[in-house]
């Protein structure tokens, strides 16, 4: 890893990504088809993309979500089981997330907050090399848990036309009942603004390549969507108490994801960098991905020795990382003290990255790109609306109504003023 002054990390901030303007207009250009033409330019764009062939429907029968579910106990039985532990690890964690309406009364007059759920909302999960089964537990279940009552999925279809069997299996396990085979940008204007075949949705979640992600940023707006998302990043910030190999092994899975992808390590101490460094040698070449590591690592990396924690700290902040692990003897009432930025927090040195994005209950959709800053991981909170209401009492607007006209007034609109007015002459003319 390159080895970088403080002053240099502590101003880091990496930009997002222009959008290539071939592909901009290449997606604007099928989401304007799929708008147009519906189910005729989803098989269309699927056969085009996807190289179906032969008979193919859009949405996946009973018959399809059997045949899954028989394939994949007799495949995947234990890996099935697995990711229905985690299943229950992530529901549990969630279903605290939830919120309650609530209200007030003050003198006679009602006040509060209503807490609904979305009507639908729509889960994409790639597929090809970028499938990502536990993905779809991170999307259904924070929807389903916030009482959600339609969730859809769209997914790409393989070749033969048929969608994945894990990702039907655990889509019926899990709540959602309607599979559609599609994906790419179509899939998102399908989601968006409905076909024949697909609803449209509320809100549309899950990660997907460049022309996902330029299609939800496109059709944002029309329909609520949860981040763009960057390629992922980690921060290792570590100390003497840690062992090097460990930080060096936790590096490497954060950048075997994608050749984009950002990794730190910040610690107190310049020798504890050079062993990472040195088991990053003796690892790397061992790793099936390790050309994705590598250049991971050679274009995004970057280690530095701090001088004190204060530094260290405030370098974590700016960064404001999808992850960060804090190997180090310190008490985590301190880190969580010290820690203002970051999508998820992992904590001690037997808390890697890999449970919490696989297993253990936190959410795995995270903010990128030092938008922690200001956003959340996915959750709950993404699948609810919030809607306040009230109900006066005459007495209250006899007393409080000339000052809301006289607001009303001095923005300048009149008639806003005139409602409040004709209930006061009303009032006093009774």
């Amino acid at each position: 890893m390159k080895v970088v002054t403080p002053e240099s990390l502590r101003m880091y901030r990496r930009s997002l990504a222009e959008i290539d303007k071939k592909i901009l207009d290449r997606v604007a250009e099928i989401i304007d088809e799929v708008r147009e033409r519906g189910d005729d330019a989803l098989i269309d764009f699927t056969r085009e993309f996807d190289r179906v062939e032969g008979d193919f429907q859009i949405e996946a029968t009973d018959e399809e979500f059997d045949d899954a579910r028989a394939q994949v106990r007799a495949e995947h039985g234990d890996i099935l089981r697995y990711f229905l532990n985690a299943a229950d690890n992530i529901r549990r964690f969630h279903e605290r997330q939830r919120e309650s309406s609530w209200m007030y009364t003050d003198n006679g007059n009602l006040f509060g907050q209503m807490i609904t759920p979305i009507d639908r909302a729509g889960v994409y999960v790639p597929g090809g090399k970028a499938f990502y089964p536990s993905s779809v537990l991170m999307n259904i279940i924070p929807a389903k848990t916030a009482g959600v009552p339609e969730i859809v999925i769209c997914t790409p279809p393989l070749k033969n036309g048929s969608a994945n069997p894990m990702v039907l299996t655990l889509a019926k396990e899990l709540g959602a009942e309607r599979v559609f085979k599609v994906g790419g940008a179509q899939a998102i204007a399908a989601l968006t603004y409905g076909t024949e075949t697909v609803p449209s949705v509320a809100k549309i979640t899950g990660p997907g390549n460049i022309y996902v992600a330029t299609a939800k940023r496109l059709v944002s707006g029309m329909v609520g969507i949860d981040s763009i998302a960057g390629p992922s990043e980690v921060v290792v910030l570590a100390d003497h108490s840690a062992d090097p190999e460990l930080a060096a092994i936790d590096l490497c899975a954060q950048a075997e994801h994608d050749e984009n992808n950002a990794v730190f390590l910040i610690s107190p101490s310049r020798n504890f960098i050079d062993q990472v460094n040195r088991c990053l040698d003796s690892i790397i070449p061992t790793l099936e991905r390790r050309h994705i590591i590598e250049a991971s690592l050679n274009l995004h990396s970057f280690a530095v020795a701090v001088d004190d924690l204060d530094q260290a700290f405030d370098i974590v902040n700016r960064i404001a990382p999808e992850h960060i692990e804090v190997m180090m003897d310190m008490d985590s009432t301190e880190i969580f003290t010290r820690i203002h930025n970051a999508g998820a927090i992992f904590i001690g040195n037997f808390s890697p990255v890999a449970t919490g994005d696989y297993y253990c209950g936190p959410n795995h959709i995270l903010p990128t790109k030092g938008t922690a800053r200001y956003s959340s991981p996915l959750g709950v909170y993404d699948f609810i609306k919030r809607s306040s209401f009230l109900s006066l009492s005459e007495s209250y607007l006899k007393e409080k109504g000339d000052e809301i006209e006289q607001i009303a007034l001095f923005e300048g609109f009149e008639a806003h003023a005139l409602s409040v007015r004709k209930r006061l002459d009303g009032t006093k003319e009774g």
